[in-house]
């Protein structure tokens, strides 16, 4: 009279744990979709980070180009330093190119953009790529968008009443620089990255 309750419960038992067993297997895959969708959208914004940062230091660069030919050609070289003279001409070339070194392509800008008073970058980047083949339908074909803004930011404090074709004495990031118009060499001109900063922005 036991041997067949037991054999009843078993066999009971068995469905529950192929219910079990099916569940925990749509969960799995469920994450591992949700995983390659995590990792195609920060595949994007990191290539979205990079083009926006490109594009940004583009016109960093330009801004230096400006300032050395402005100190050369006995000009205000003091607004240069404000970060609002570049017209952008090589941004978008940059972004691109950094996109697709991050297999992405620029889908939109670069725009420019103001930051808290601070010239900057907008970039939008789709992936080259899919997220792939998952239990979602259509996710094969979904590609990842992002986008990002970068900021030129002005490191450079100077005096109310400084004058451009005087020296200056200016205090960037923190540390004194020395600018002489009179006495310019283009070698001597600080780094860059000492008269302005280019990050992303919060």
């Amino acid at each position: 009279m036991i041997r067949p309750a037991l054999r009843d419960d078993r066999g009971s038992t068995l469905p529950i744990y192929i219910w079990l067993t099916g569940i925990l297997l749509f969960a799995a895959f469920a994450f591992f979709a949700f995983a390659q969708a995590a990792s195609a959208r920060n595949g994007a914004q990191s290539a979205a980070d990079a083009a926006a940062l490109a594009a940004a230091q583009s016109a960093r660069d330009e801004l230096m180009v400006g300032l050395g030919d402005a100190l050369e050609g006995g000009d205000d070289w003091l607004r240069w330093l404000t970060g609002q003279d570049f017209e952008g001409t090589d941004a978008a070339a940059a972004a691109t190119r950094l996109a697709a070194e991050n297999d992405a392509d620029v889908v939109g800008g670069p725009d420019g953009a103001e930051v808290n008073g601070n010239p900057g970058y907008w970039v939008e980047v789709q992936t080259r790529y899919t997220v792939g083949d998952t239990i979602i339908p259509g996710t094969e074909n979904d590609k990842a968008k992002a986008h990002a803004t970068a900021v030129i930011e002005p490191r450079c404090d100077m005096p109310v009443d400084a004058d451009p074709k005087k020296a200056v004495q200016l205090t960037c990031g923190g540390q004194p620089i020395e600018i002489d118009p009179e006495d310019f060499e283009p070698a001597e001109l600080p780094d860059a990255s000492a008269l302005f900063s280019v990050h992303l922005a919060d």
